[in-house]
């Protein structure tokens, strides 16, 4: 039997129920999901979960600064003039009036002294793009150290990666644009990377500039580089990253409830878009106080670029340091062959290191499902302790480039703290191959000795304060055991596993092809995993917890009270060899 809904719904109704004709907000509603199916879309997506930790606001950084580089990039694009013609200034800035510079120098000083606004969105863009470089870095770093970076996000790790190269990309070709002498030292300097590539390096400086170094092209190339093309991949890489996102469902971190096969948060709609809306104006706001309030690239103070000039103590943009800091500590080594000049003290620093760097970058994810050979689906966070190999391994990497870095300012910091530029370079030269090495060991053995207090907090609790006299004498400390929940959050971990190969030969002795191979993943896993502290098994813990039960009765025995706190039995039946489940 069905029932009219609609009557029981007005039964209570004086006059009866008339169908209410569709306002034309509704009706347009109507006519595109019939044609688009939108409704089934945003229904499943609007409710979608995502989890609430503040280090997921990185990448949000990077998101709405990138939002703000297009906003203010827009204003931009309304009064910059991208033109190398020549003109003589009169503008409102008297130190530079009947000067010749170009047409795009000319119209950076009008945006900065002549538009209402216009050095304010000037500041804001140059701040924003520090930024979004700056939050993709340190984005991609908590992606690495917490192995959200694992199947099935590869993909998404080599997409942020592009990202990155892209953003430095397109902020060299931003900070070039205005063509004053700090920038046009920047553009000379690239013109000679160029051509330090072998027998393609001309050619390449030639179709660029349009001709002899500066030519007049560079510019407007530089711009339509700037505002169309890398913009236009950036866009496209941000929207893919966001679909595989919201495809794969977000990472987080273990703890009660949470599993491989749920995420455990708000909904989209309405807590999260209010919660990332609300973020989106903090971002904003604080680009908008740097833009109004601290100066960046003053480029009325460096005057319109002549070739024949260098600015001193010139510095590129912080993301850019690394690299001419690796050109600073080069030998100057150069091949003759055939009568043509090979530099490599600029070639290798600056095309070949960038390139491995980037390479390396975008692998890390295979490497390590290559050695590991973990074909498993991940979507619980790690701890970083908890991989101390990988920890150690971007600890190394970021040692390695934070000292390219400061080798970039190496001049500044002769002078400044008053050393020798020769010890400062030769010091560099040695640190660069040492110090991440270094880092590697101490991040390792620090991880590890993390994962030990880990264990003994698991087995005999946390430390008190309160010491304890015993009979004998003796003095030792009172130890509580720790919640279930943090309980369960160290021993949500899954036991490293290192990688053992098959047999080497079948059953008639023959070598099973790829073997050689077979025995490198094999020790590189057994490095990988090498001095682990894996967490404690269900008799460890439970020995630990009779230990405990039997101090408690030694402690009421000589009347001092119990702590009233223990060990219930429920996180002692799953630590064993898989993570705690919630109600267990």
């Amino acid at each position: 039997m069905s029932i009219d809904t609609s009557k029981v719904a007005d039964s209570n109704r004086d006059e009866p129920a008339t169908a209410s004709k569709p306002s034309k907000v509704g009706a347009a509603a109507t006519w595109a999901d019939e044609r688009l199916g939108l409704a089934g879309l945003a229904k499943k997506n609007l409710r979608k979960v995502f989890p609430d930790h503040w280090s997921f606001m990185l990448g949000e950084i990077a998101l709405w600064s990138f939002v703000i580089l297009l906003l203010t990039g827009v204003f931009l694009t309304l009064w910059f003039n991208p033109s190398m013609g020549e003109v003589t200034y009169e503008g409102s800035y008297a130190q530079l009036r009947g000067i010749h510079m170009s047409e795009a120098y000319a119209s950076a000083l009008n945006i900065s002294f002549d538009v209402r606004g216009g050095l304010l969105m000037r500041q804001m863009h140059h701040w924003a793009a520090m930024l979004f470089i700056a939050a993709m870095f340190v984005h991609m770093m908590r992606v690495f150290f917490t192995g959200a970076f694992r199947k099935p996000r590869e993909l998404n790790w080599v997409i942020g990666s592009l990202l990155l190269l892209l953003g430095t990309l397109e902020g060299f070709t931003g900070y070039s644009l205005p063509d004053d002498l700090l920038s046009g030292t920047g553009v000379r300097a690239s013109d000679g990377f160029m051509k330090s590539i072998p027998v393609v390096g001309t050619y390449l400086s030639f179709f660029l500039f349009g001709g002899e170094f500066p030519g007049e092209s560079i510019i407007p190339r530089l711009y339509a580089v700037h505002i169309l093309l890398i913009p236009g991949l950036l866009l496209a890489l941000v929207t893919a990253h966001m679909l595989l996102l919201v495809y794969h469902k977000h990472t987080q971190w273990p703890g009660p409830g949470r599993t491989q096969e749920n995420v455990v948060g708000y909904p989209m709609m309405p807590v999260y878009m209010a919660k990332a809306g609300g973020f989106f104006f903090m971002v904003f706001g604080a680009t908008a106080l740097m833009g109004g309030l601290l100066t960046i690239n003053p480029v009325w103070k460096f005057g319109p670029y002549d070739p024949s000039k260098v600015t001193a103590g010139s510095q590129p943009d912080w993301y850019m340091g690394w690299p001419d800091g690796a050109l600073r500590i080069m030998p100057g080594w150069e091949t003759h062959a055939f009568g043509h000049t090979i530099s490599w003290n600029v070639m290798l620093p600056i095309i070949v290191l960038p390139g491995v760097m980037f390479t390396i970058l975008m692998l890390l994810p295979f490497i390590e499902s290559w050695i590991t050979k973990d074909k498993r689906e991940h979507h619980l966070l790690e701890r970083p302790r908890n991989a101390p190999t990988r920890t150690a391994t971007m600890v190394a990497l970021m040692t390695f480039y934070g000292l390219l870095w400061a080798a970039g300012g190496n001049d500044l910091i002769a002078t400044h703290f008053h050393l020798s530029i020769n010890q400062i370079t030769y010091f560099m030269r040695v640190a660069v191959f040492i110090g991440p090495v270094i880092a590697f060991w101490i991040t390792r053995r620090w991880c590890i000795s993390l994962q030990r207090h880990d264990n003994e907090k698991l087995l005999h609790g946390y430390e008190t304060g309160i010491i304890m006299r015993s009979a004998e004498g003796g003095y030792s400390e009172r130890h509580l055991p720790i919640s279930e929940t943090s309980a369960y959050t160290l021993t949500a971990r899954e036991r490293d596993e290192v990688y053992v190969p098959e047999s080497e030969t079948d059953d008639n002795g023959v070598v099973a092809p790829g073997s050689r191979v077979e025995r490198l993943r094999s020790k590189l896993s057994t490095l990988m995993y090498a001095d682990n502290v894996q967490k404690p098994t269900r008799e460890e813990l439970e020995e630990a917890q009779h230990h405990a039960e039997h101090v408690r009765e030694l402690e009421a025995g000589l009347d001092h009270p119990a702590s009233g706190h223990e060990f219930d039995g429920h996180n002692l039946h799953e630590v064993s060899d898989e993570p705690l489940r919630p109600g267990h």
